[in-house]
């Protein structure tokens, strides 16, 4: 490694490399259970246990599905459930575990995490038919949840280090685009793997996928050490953030908590929407386009298709122009008629997912970035932590409910399941008219603070500059951390070049 100098673009770049494997496995395994829905939930009904083989004569269909798990659709959205409910406990205090043994310590810790919940995951099919296969799979899940949130934290810190002062936004962007090709990947080739080798080997497929994360943590961890050493970082690098107390929360202000709400109604939408997608289409939508599976899984996975593209730019082009809090608010609310198309109409569904993903990536790009802009310095790892664990609570109550109004589908006539599954979007709906009320009352706070969420780089910097003439050259810059991040503070530094910690 003598060679590398931790100095050039093309080092920094490699880093990024391997720091966006970290979680491209482990983002395609979170929505394999979306991608074979009906594997887990159907049972095996061609023999009735004594040899004899139904036809069509008998008017049952038969499915033929030797693999199926038979669970409820209750019980298989309590995998997603318990994911997000882990994650909610987790990210609190993974940020300052994080802080304490830094990067390196984390980023083994929550990889091997990943990769030991998606083998108990998958060890779990063995189990098929006895009373352990649902508690395993959720103990699989626990684990997974454990590790995947926290290892996009270390993933976030690892970026922002080696890339401050630099292509910052354009960095963020690939990472989140190679995590959603994860996702993407799943929903193309997991149907198909399982229909070739079965559901036992397409699970370990995964955890397989999860081990090439826990390499890729090997070497990013090589590389990060390398790095920060040959820049003499090394005591820097320590802790970037305060500890994390209680009494932080004080300092919340009323903007922050309306961000994390519409973080969370937005979100509310989407991944449990995602996570029952391909079942919705194919019961809703697959006699009259003649829908099969495979093609119900790709239509689901276009939420994702699209936020995998958009994601490498539109980080930047919101750094330039501003607007977050406009945008978040017109994303909700173009956000309504997607679910209004899916449970009153029968528009072709590949219209609603790929609308869906458009206000999705806006979402991401314009509401998550506005956290650094209503909270001090201080509070910033505070905030992030709260912020995650709000939506995952809030996602995770969204995955029990839908799961609730679903119920067992086994004996239930057509007509009822698509009246479920019309509930189902409304209350998906209820969720965005939520997320519209908050970001209006969001800017009309806003607005009363100065409109800092709304500001454009030009403007930005207009600011800066009036604050710079302000300060008496005699006075030292301020180093207190409760001075917040926003333009006109006497911390400029973070914003002398039009940019804020985004």
């Amino acid at each position: 490694m003598a060679c590398l100098q931790a100095t050039d673009c093309g080092y920094r770049f490699l880093v990024l490399f391997f720091n966006c494997m970290l979680t491209f496995g482990s983002y395609f395994c979170f929505d394999m259970p979306s991608v074979l829905q009906d594997v887990f939930t159907e049972v095996n009904n061609c023999t009735n246990g004594s040899g004899y083989t139904y036809t069509e004569m008998d008017d049952v269909y038969c499915n033929n599905c030797t693999d199926c798990l038979g669970m409820s659709d209750a019980n298989y959205n309590l995998l997603y459930a318990i994911y997000a409910w882990t994650n909610a406990v987790v990210v609190i205090g993974a940020g300052f575990l994080i802080d304490k043994l830094g990067n390196r310590v984390g980023v083994f810790l929550f990889s091997s995490l990943c990769l030991l919940g998606s083998s108990t995951f998958a060890a779990g099919a063995f189990l098929k038919g006895t009373s352990a296969l649902l508690p395993v799979m959720l103990i699989g899940r626990l684990l997974f949840g454990s590790g995947n949130g926290s290892l996009t934290i270390v993933q976030n810190r690892i970026t922002a280090y080696w890339f401050k002062d630099k292509e910052l936004a354009m960095a963020f962007g690939i990472t989140l685009a190679f995590s959603r090709l994860g996702s993407v990947l799943n929903f193309f080739l997991t149907q198909s793997f399982e229909e070739t080798h079965g559901l036992t080997w397409t699970l370990w497929g995964g955890a397989i996928l999860c081990f090439v994360g826990f390499l890729s943590a090997i070497i990013v961890s090589v590389l990060d050490s390398y790095g920060v050493h040959q820049l003499g970082d090394d005591g820097a690098m320590k802790v970037e953030s305060k500890k994390l107390k209680i009494t932080d929360i004080k300092r919340m202000s009323l903007s922050f908590w309306m961000v994390a709400l519409a973080i969370m109604f937005f979100y509310n939408g989407v991944f449990p929407f995602v996570a029952d997608a391909s079942k919705f289409i194919q019961t809703k939508y697959g006699e009259k386009y003649n829908l099969n599976k495979k093609t119900s899984s790709y239509l689901a996975g276009a939420v994702y298709d699209v936020s995998m593209v958009l994601s490498t730019f539109l980080g930047g082009l919101i750094d330039v122009i501003g607007k977050r809090g406009y945008l978040a608010l017109l994303t909700a609310v173009l956000t309504i008629p997607v679910f209004g198309f899916l449970a009153f109409s029968d528009i072709y569904p590949l219209v609603s997912t790929l609308w869906l993903g458009v206000t999705y990536s806006f979402a991401a790009a314009s509401m998550w970035p506005s956290i650094p802009l209503v909270v001090s310095q201080a509070t910033l790892g505070t905030a992030m932590g709260l912020t995650t664990s709000i939506q995952m609570i809030g996602i995770g109550v969204s995955n029990v409910v839908v799961g609730q109004i679903l119920g067992d589908e086994d004996s239930t006539p057509d007509d009822v399941k698509l009246q479920r599954w019309k509930y189902v979007m409304i209350f998906l709906l209820a969720n965005t008219i939520g997320c519209v009320v908050t970001t209006l009352y969001l800017n009309i706070v806003d607005r009363k603070r100065g409109g800092t969420l709304n500001l454009s780089r030009k403007q930005k910097r207009l600011l800066a500059a009036e604050a710079s003439e302000r300060e008496e050259p005699s006075l030292p810059s301020s180093d207190n951390e409760e001075d917040p991040l926003l333009p006109g503070s006497r911390r400029t530094q973070y914003l002398r070049d039009g940019n804020s910690l985004n």
